[in-house]
């Protein structure tokens, strides 16, 4: 990206959202209209944040198509943060100063959505974390005034742990970005498996700077190492470096491959036929899910885009049916009685009903988990399963006990 481009930033990318999610906005919120902020990696994470915009667009539609919130529109403002936590901040200043929005969401990266979440508690306004997937967002840094929406690095890591328990393998190696994401990953795959494998070790660490790895000495260090087994956390252009790196190399061979995300379709779909075969992942297997919920989706978002969904599709869609979920429980727009409503609400997605649990703020969203392969060219998952969230959260009770005390 060149200097002007980034240049453009914010402004290039601020939308708002009403019937259609791009249209442009005045300072004030009109009367009959209920105005949200949205916050994300428009410019740096495209590959994600493109299907997510879809995946809001197509709730906004239905919404607003069904009579929107108790009969007044619903209006979403969306800022780009350029992956940025100063940017996020500044977006997130101007939407609920300048644009009077009722609450916030979106956020992609971990860092970004932990310094949204501290704005959130210094404002006292509601933040709807949508992607953000580090424990510490509604655990050790939780706070009153945010909810996450995504399967997060606990409940992935725990699934995933699940499978790699059952491997043979005892020496492990590990790759993951090194920022709040990969570093909690890790550290949660580890406890979690020692747990399962007492008898497991982890010979080898690295951790490459997000979007810029190297990843030929990364590689030659996992090979150095003589690992059983590699847990990956890479994704994006870093995940595909890695990936072709790895089989020029022959660094998989024989080794099993425990690699989160990577099952899905953002990440699979640029790997096509270099896509390894056989890494447990979780991910986002579109084509062979036969839930009522799903196929409802999956026609509409279709019809809509004359495209199939990503995961994050799933993620922008479940983000704007929870903020309608909210807010048509709430008494009113409050960040008190929004915070109030949030408490165990209930949502209908595309992988089922989930519940927003009050004792942590962390939803019950689920994933799938298999395996990669390739089918006609293409990366794909096969032979998964879907994972039930709450099966793979703590207790409500103990789970409480991880937040600060306030």
């Amino acid at each position: 990206m060149t200097s002007g481009l980034k240049a453009l930033g914010l402004k290039a990318i601020s939308i708002v959202a009403a019937a259609a999610l791009m249209a442009a906005a005045p300072a004030r919120a009109q009367q009959g209209e209920i105005r949200v902020g949205e916050i994300n990696s428009y410019s740096t994470l495209p590959g994600f944040t493109d299907p997510y915009r879809k995946g809001m667009e197509l709730a906004l539609k239905e919404i607003n198509d069904a009579g929107g919130i108790r009969g007044q529109k619903l209006v979403v403002i969306s800022k780009d943060d350029a992956g940025k936590p100063g940017d996020a901040l500044t977006a997130a200043n101007e939407l609920v100063s300048r644009d009077r929005v009722a609450l916030l969401a979106g956020g992609f990266l971990s860092n970004v959505g932990l310094a949204l979440s501290d704005f959130a508690k210094q404002k006292k306004v509601l933040y709807l974390a949508s992607e953000p997937l580090t424990d510490a967002l509604v655990w050790s840094k939780g706070n009153d005034y945010t909810f996450r929406l995504r399967t997060s690095n606990y409940m992935q890591a725990a699934m995933l742990a699940e499978e790699a328990a059952r491997l043979p393998a005892k020496r492990w190696a590990t790759v993951a970005p090194n920022y709040e994401y990969g570093q909690s990953f890790v550290a949660v795959f580890r406890e979690l498996l020692t747990k399962k494998r007492p008898d497991v070790e982890f010979v080898a660490e690295q951790w490459p700077p997000l979007g810029k790895i190297d990843a030929g000495p990364v590689l030659q260090a996992i090979d150095a190492a003589k690992p059983d087994a590699i847990l990956n956390a890479t994704f994006a252009a870093d995940l595909v470096k890695f990936v072709r790196e790895g089989n020029t190399r022959g660094v998989f061979k024989n080794r099993a491959v425990v690699s989160y995300l990577t099952g899905e379709p953002e990440y699979l779909d640029p790997l096509k036929d270099e896509t390894p075969e056989g890494w447990i992942v979780t991910g986002y297997p579109w084509y062979g899910i036969d839930t009522p919920e799903h196929k409802a989706f999956l026609d509409a978002y279709r019809a809509l885009h004359n495209d199939y969904p990503r995961l994050g599709s799933i993620i922008g869609y479940s983000t704007v049916r929870s903020v309608a979920a909210l807010l048509e429980r709430a008494t009113d727009t409050s960040t008190e009685a929004l915070i109030e409503a949030a408490k165990n609400l209930e949502v209908n997605t595309p992988f089922g009903p989930i519940v927003y649990r009050a004792g942590d703020h962390q939803s019950t969203l689920g994933a799938y988990v298999g395996r990669t392969g390739i089918v006609d060219g293409k990366g794909v998952m096969v032979d998964f399963a879907f994972r039930k969230g709450a099966d793979y959260l703590p207790p409500e009770e103990e789970a409480a006990k991880l937040r600060p005390r306030n």
